[in-house]
């Protein structure tokens, strides 16, 4: 029901608790209620106590005088915010100045009115209503949208462990199977071609030998990006390898600096470090036209931060709003799933990618390492923005 309650507008059941020391006030205050159209259930209270009981039972809205002998209005919204009992709270007063009317309204009051102007009082009632009713049905659906969110994340990183986990199943079996028939093939090619009788025989056994080392290459390189074998000697050897592999790669001058030789990380965050470095490499090998990258990885005050810098041509606009969208979001999510996040800026003198880790009371608890179960993503997510 909106604007005046009046004659022509259907009655609503009203269920008022009022905090009233004047029995007579209080029944002004309800026939003005009643005269606006509303079927009135009403309670009169005057002290902290009663008005503590009341707020036990449901109510559409409280009504409170201001000076009330041992108790006021001030105090019972206070009572009532405490409490986290939702219901909009109208202060009606006989004087009431404007610093305590606004002290009021900030402290959460609906509205406040005079006692010599209770005409106002039902439309007041109704528009507090209504105006609550807004705001709850706004916090629910706020409410329903965060949890919406926290599902999509928590499948997001579900997902990315389970990949962990299936490339590392997969790693072993290349290195078990594939790499072991690779090997013993190689080794019987060996032994073939220094008893081979004819020089042409030889000759296909070297090239055959040569087709399978190639093979054992892939297969190691391919091992390396489903699960970093480098990572078991620690963070900062991973990251000073990837950055000499980068230079050599691609001849642009990569530098890494570290705070810490050998810094005590959880399980998981080593991981995580890693795949971002790298995806940050693989894009700037692919579209920065860098001369200079850097690479920085420190551990202050309880939080891990992992810089990636380049001198690049930097990300246009369009770049960015790309970046936003799957490429950059994985990256969150793959920093969530150790407590972190992850920050990109980028200008013309080139871009700058951060991740920061605040490891707590890990930071010197187990040693850095990598297991199955860590979260990790497609390298070349970021890379192919």
């Amino acid at each position: 029901m909106k604007g005046d309650i009046g004659a022509n507008t259907p009655s609503r059941s009203l269920r008022v608790l009022h905090i009233e020391d004047s029995e007579l006030d209080h029944e002004l205050a309800m026939a003005h209620l009643r005269r606006g159209g509303a079927q009135v259930q009403a309670l009169r209270v005057d002290s902290e106590l009663a008005f503590r009981a009341a707020l036990r039972e449901r109510w559409d809205v409280i009504l409170s005088d201001f000076n009330i002998p041992g108790f006021s209005g001030l105090h019972a919204l206070d009572i009532l915010r405490e409490s986290g009992v939702q219901v909009p709270f109208i202060l009606v007063s006989g004087e009431i100045g404007e610093d305590v009317a606004v002290q009021a309204m900030r402290n959460g009051a609906a509205d406040y009115l005079l006692k010599a102007n209770l005409a106002r009082l039902a439309p007041a009632t109704e528009h507090a209503i209504d105006a609550f009713e807004t705001l709850r049905a706004r916090q629910r659906a706020d409410r329903e949208l965060a949890a919406s969110r926290q599902r999509l994340s928590e499948l997001a990183q579900h997902l990315q462990t389970s990949v962990e986990m299936e490339r590392a199943a997969i790693a072993r079996e290349i290195h078990d199977d594939v790499g072991g028939s690779l090997s013993a093939l190689k080794f019987d090619l060996a032994w073939m071609a220094r008893h081979a009788a004819t020089p042409e025989l030889k000759a296909r056994l070297d090239s055959a030998m040569e087709t399978v080392t190639h093979a054992l290459e892939a297969s190691q390189r391919i091992m390396h990006n489903l699960r970093p074998a480098i990572l078991e000697q620690g963070l900062v050897a991973a990251l000073q390898w990837m950055a000499n592999r980068f230079e050599r790669r691609t001849g642009v001058v990569c530098t890494f600096r570290t705070s810490h030789d050998n810094p005590q990380l959880p399980p998981g965050v080593p991981l995580v470090a890693y795949r971002t470095a790298q995806e940050a490499l693989t894009n700037i090998s692919k579209h920065a036209q860098a001369t200079r990258v850097s690479i920085d990885l420190s551990l202050v005050q309880g939080v891990l931060s992992l810089e990636v810098s380049d001198n690049g041509r930097g990300l246009s606009e369009a770049d960015l709003t790309k970046a936003r969208s799957f490429g950059i979001r994985g990256l969150h999510e793959r920093a969530s799933t150790v407590g972190g996040w992850v920050d990109l800026s980028s200008s013309a003198a080139g871009t700058t990618l951060i991740l920061s880790i605040p490891l707590g009371h890990y930071t010197t608890g187990p040693a850095e390492g990598t297991h199955p179960g860590d979260s990790e993503h497609d390298p070349s997510a970021w890379g192919e923005l």
